[in-house]
């Protein structure tokens, strides 16, 4: 992995003067631990009982939190004005913005989108900007999700919109079995490395020619590996999860292959290959893990997109396919999982510091870096922590969603 160097010297005592003369994007050094910002400051409706357990005190603060709820009509929308034109400037380094509303079943609440991802391209200093959408009932089943936003580990998720639909019970992921496909190196190894690190038996998935690094991921987190081609019959992956460890409790599926072409110059192969690596292998998993009761009660998929899946790219037809797809996948199969008291979401990462990204040519790897708000690139733990979000039990009420963690990177929705 290469290091950010524009990022060493704006952080640098000529660098902070210079970008800051010039204009130039300013890569702020993100905080990415477990504590949550503090201290908060609540203003709206307070509906939600989590938001009384924060910390207040003066500012500067670390987050400002507002629950919209109570905006109905267009004239209500004045109450964002009215309570972040004094605050935002008093917000400290890596704040975080957070609005909490309805069903965006109506113009107002639909309107909050388009407040909270502007508001998340003004921050400076390493602050980001969410909404959630909590339904009617589901109050009690936020925790999760604004405990993740509100702390480092949503370091590069900014601009997104979430959707809490029903309260689930809390708990941790201790004594869960996680299985991670393309578990060997990169994003893989690190969800791994989280899931781990939240107490999961983590089944380290990845081809027979990645072994040795496999073996390597699944001892560093006191896992099991599992040399594996997803391409072949399911079957064999269902009875090794039956047979070893008598379910499953959540399945992350991370593998995929790029194969790189304009559409003119790809053939049927390239085409092919990574349409059933990166989708259609994934449907049959599914079908196989929910029709033998592989998957446990209270489960857990989680896919992994891609933003090129949301926006397209030169070259990555293929592959931007196969990622739309992922997502159509977390759509179909949301309400089936829902009634089996199961969920399925999926994130979909930007620009990622890894060794595939390290090895773009420059010009096209500082673009990936700075077209973002946060104006530099995540890093695997990044979308790894965002699976784990997803994991947890105490997440059950968010379901069918696709979060993007690309430090709201300026293309796509």
């Amino acid at each position: 992995m290469l290091v950010d160097r524009y990022q060493k010297f704006a952080s640098s005592g000529l660098g902070r003067q210079l970008v800051r003369r010039l204009g130039l994007p300013n890569p702020y050094p993100l905080r990415r631990d477990a504590a949550l910002a503090t201290p908060v400051l609540v203003g709206g409706a307070s509906r939600l009982p989590f938001l009384k357990q924060l910390e207040t005190g003066p500012a500067p603060y670390g987050a400002l939190v507002f629950d919209a709820s109570d905006i109905v009509a267009v004239s209500d929308l004045r109450q964002l004005h009215d309570f972040f034109h004094p605050t935002i400037t008093q917000l400290g380094p890596c704040g975080r913005v957070i609005v909490i509303g309805r069903s965006p079943d109506s113009v107002a609440q639909r309107a909050l989108e388009g407040f909270v991802r502007s508001v998340g391209k003004e921050l400076r200093r390493g602050g980001t900007a969410n909404l959630v959408h909590v339904a009617d009932g589901a109050e009690d089943g936020v925790e999760s999700t604004l405990r993740f936003l509100l702390s480092g580990r949503s370091a590069y998720v900014s601009g997104q919109v979430i959707h809490v639909s029903s309260v689930s019970p809390v708990g941790t992921l201790e004594g869960k079995v996680a299985l991670v496909t393309g578990a060997s190196r990169g994003i893989g190894a690190a969800i791994a490395t989280v899931l781990g690190r939240e107490g999961a038996h983590v089944v380290c998935l990845d081809v027979p020619a990645a072994g040795d690094e496999l073996s390597k991921v699944a001892n560093s987190v006191g896992g099991s590996a599992l040399q594996l081609d997803i391409t072949g019959d399911p079957a064999r992956l269902t009875s090794y999860l039956l047979e070893r460890h008598g379910g499953v409790d959540v399945v992350v599926h991370n593998a995929g292959i790029t194969r790189d072409k304009t559409l003119a110059r790809m053939d049927s192969s390239l085409w092919d290959s990574v349409l059933e690596v990166n989708l259609a292998c994934q449907e049959r998993i599914n079908a196989a893990l929910l029709s033998e009761n592989v998957l446990r009660e209270g489960g857990r998929i989680v896919g992994v997109s891609s933003i090129a899946g949301i926006a397209g790219n030169v070259g990555q037809t293929n592959y931007a396919t196969s990622k739309a797809g992922v997502i159509g996948m977390v759509q179909t199969l949301a309400p089936v999982l829902a009634a089996r008291g199961a969920t399925i979401n999926a994130v979909a990462p930007g620009f990622i510091e890894t060794k595939m990204t390290a090895a773009v040519p420059f010009a096209t790897r500082e673009v990936g870096r700075r077209m973002n708000s946060l104006s530099q690139g995540g890093l695997p733990v990044d979308v790894a922590e965002t699976v784990a979000w997803f994991a947890s039990p105490g997440s059950g009420g968010v379901n069918g969603n696709v979060v993007r963690v690309c430090g709201q990177m300026l293309l796509g929705a």
